[in-house]
């Protein structure tokens, strides 16, 4: 389709700007084929552990005009959501990953991607679009670097100069062409902080995550129990885990406080684990109704907080 001279470029980044995004990229609809070979590698290693739904699907993730026929760009956005809160860190609590303080950014991001597609509809009612926020069968990362909002870090997440990794990622699959952005130099260098701060050892020499392995994904998205060999490892983390980004010398010097209303109101930065432990599954489906963390489920939370309290036992008597 050829483009309509009013949904430029410069019209595109000022209506997400505008809606709250702080990034904004323009990436060409075309196969991925060397990132969709990476991601065969890493299911070959099982490293997607009980993730089995990565494994389906391969064909759109190759190709987004799988999703949406005649498609010729993907427009990548970045929501910065970084708050500089320090955690109190105190006995008998735990930690909360810093995308999960809030409310859940998909109840936020999908609202706002639906309101920016309809506007640029309403310029041209010939404008197509899906959005995706790490929910379909879509590599937002790959597409983030293919649009240039930063490179992939050696913890694989996109670290931006402006505002470091503290950023969530949505992708707008559209039928319209636009000027493409340049893709952006790798700039992490030597540094294997991130590498060498992981208490589990999660992050592989390829730039990948062996989830079986990962906090975040052993608190999260686990549905069994977390193995024994990772006692004493956790460093209080309740429910995901922030240490390699934490550590990132990109986001200790660029990381800037989010302007998103909803992000820095954070009810839920370190929880108590006597209050977990007593939550009923519809107290926890309440207290937990627009957070992240009911990804987890009450029973997950409790599995947490039962293997912390063992992790402060054994501290206790070392």
């Amino acid at each position: 389709m050829k483009r309509n001279p009013e949904i430029t470029n410069q019209k595109v980044s000022e209506l997400a700007k505008a809606l709250g995004f702080d990034l904004v990229g323009f990436a060409k609809a075309e196969p991925l084929v060397k990132e969709t070979k990476a991601l065969k590698k890493w299911l070959d290693k099982n490293f997607q552990a009980g993730m089995s739904y990565m494994e389906r699907n391969v064909e759109k993730r190759l190709d987004v005009r799988n999703i949406l026929p005649g498609a010729k760009s993907v427009i990548s956005l970045g929501m910065n959501y970084f708050l500089p809160d320090k955690f109190k860190e105190e006995k008998g609590t735990g930690k909360v990953s810093r995308y999960a303080w809030g409310k859940d950014y998909h109840l936020i991001i999908w609202e706002k991607a639906e309101e920016f597609i309809e506007s640029l509809k309403e310029i041209d009612p010939k404008f197509e679009a899906k959005a995706y926020v790490d929910t379909g069968p879509v590599l937002d990362r790959a597409w983030a670097v293919r649009a240039g909002l930063g490179w992939q870090g050696k913890n694989s997440n996109v670290i931006n100069r402006e505002f470091g990794s503290w950023f969530f990622i949505a992708n707008i699959i559209t039928n319209y062409d636009f000027e493409y952005s340049e893709v952006v130099a790798d700039m992490c260098g030597t540094c294997s902080a991130c590498i060498d701060a992981c208490p589990t050892n999660a992050i592989t020499s390829e730039r990948t995550i062996d989830s079986n392995k990962c906090i975040s994904y052993l608190t999260i998205e686990n549905k069994g129990e977390i193995p024994k060999e990772f006692l004493g490892k956790f460093e209080g983390w309740l429910f995901g885990c922030d240490i390699c980004q934490e550590v990132c010398p990109w986001n200790k010097k660029f990381a800037q406080t989010t302007r998103v209303r909803d992000f820095r109101d954070a009810p839920n930065k370190e929880l108590n684990f006597k209050e977990i432990l007593t939550l009923t599954n519809s107290k926890f489906n309440k207290r937990f109704a627009d957070s992240p963390i009911k990804r987890a489920r009450a029973k997950g939370l409790k599995r947490n907080a039962e293997f912390l309290l063992r992790e402060e036992k054994l501290k206790d008597s070392d």
